[in-house]
């Protein structure tokens, strides 16, 4: 088959792209260009995949892909990374929620926009391949788990559309991490299996040099009935959970963000039982292994990237998800996802709203 496959420059994509080669496939490497140099962001040492080292990691993917004998080509779309993802991450914190700009970068830029602009280009391939570790059954409908727990990355796909789902490809989705790096230790690629993996969606630690200054406003400080504490820096520098950086000394207890109210600019602080929630409400529910209509039933759900796939029950009613756990889970936060799961299948997921102690408290 001829098969396109996203080239990120780390050892996960290369491999991936190596094992297609391998099986006989027509491989093509495509790699998203998304830096133009319209945000001044300060001198770093973070990876991230928008920032002026783009530069440098293109010449890296084209020396890879000559390595691995494969065609590479570059698709430019920086103007729709800074819509979809950029624009909806500062919309997101100004809002008072958390969003997660990766997941939003998986279903609309890699798994949307790379796919189109490169068969608009004339690039003819069958299917499109990534080197996530997440696996793709029954006939590209059923989205599920890798088979190494530690590196499954579904949670981050589970906002992909069925449609999307049909035409692509995980090659690692059966294999575990260790075993890829010697892979490529194996085959002349020792250093990428030795490159560090961690990256962020901007080459900055500091996220607040994506918003204009009058989106940042200090507010208040308030404790749980409302009393004045102290001055914020601005709401979009936290999130629920948050305890360090506060700067508020002298409380008889640690005290954590529990809420963030964007209407009244302020930063709600409570004890750590505050954080923790019972029932959570979702919207915008993708539906993948479930009917899109009303349903419930028993599923694992997750929170975020890195929690603990945990048993609860869900109801759909009428595009409205609302999840009630076994036992509270801490820090369920609005913007988020939550992903449901039926053993390693992924149901389908929703952006959190809101979490509650009770179910009368989502109202």
């Amino acid at each position: 088959m001829k098969i396109a496959i996203g080239l990120s420059g780390g050892v996960d994509s290369s491999m991936a792209a190596l094992l297609l080669k391998r099986a006989g496939h027509e491989v093509t490497g495509i790699t998203m260009s998304l830096w133009d140099g319209s945000i001044a962001l300060p001198e770093s040492k973070s990876n991230g995949c928008f920032g002026p080292g783009e530069t440098r990691e293109l010449s890296e993917i084209e020396s890879i892909a000559k390595r691995l004998g494969i065609p590479h080509t570059v698709i430019p779309l920086a103007d729709q990374y800074k819509k979809s993802v950029l624009d909806y991450f500062r919309s997101e914190y100004k809002a008072g929620r958390t969003p997660n700009p990766c997941v939003k970068c998986n279903q609309l830029m890699k798994f949307g926009f790379l796919i189109d602009n490169a068969r608009a280009l004339g690039l003819d391939f069958d299917y499109f391949a990534t080197g996530h570790y997440a696996r793709v059954t029954d006939g590209g409908t059923v989205l599920r788990m890798a088979k190494d727990p530690k590196k499954d990355q579904s949670y981050f796909l589970s906002r992909l559309k069925p449609a999307q789902l049909a035409q692509v490809m995980f090659p690692l989705g059966e294999s575990v991490k260790d075993d890829i790096k010697n892979f490529a230790r194996e085959n002349g690629f020792k250093d990428l299996a030795d490159k560090p993996e961690s990256q962020d969606f901007i080459e900055c630690d500091d996220y607040s040099v994506l918003f204009d200054k009058g989106d940042i406003r200090e507010g208040d400080f308030v404790d749980m009935q409302g009393n004045v504490l102290g001055r914020h820096q601005g709401i979009v520098h936290y999130t629920i959970g948050q305890r360090k950086g506060l700067g508020i000394g002298g409380l008889a207890e640690p005290l954590y963000v529990v809420r963030l109210d964007a209407k009244n600019n302020q930063v709600v602080l409570g004890p750590r039982e505050e954080l923790y929630s019972e029932f959570l409400r979702g919207g915008d529910f993708n539906p993948l292994a479930i009917s899109a209509g009303n349903s419930e039933g028993k599923c694992l759900a997750k929170i975020r990237h890195g929690h603990k796939a945990e048993p609860a029950a869900y109801k759909l009613t009428d595009g409205v998800l609302t999840v009630h756990f076994d036992a509270p889970q801490l820090s369920v936060t609005p913007g988020q996802v939550v992903a449901l799961y039926d053993g390693d299948k992924v149901l389908g997921s929703a952006i959190i709203e809101r979490g509650a102690h009770t179910l009368e408290d989502l109202t």
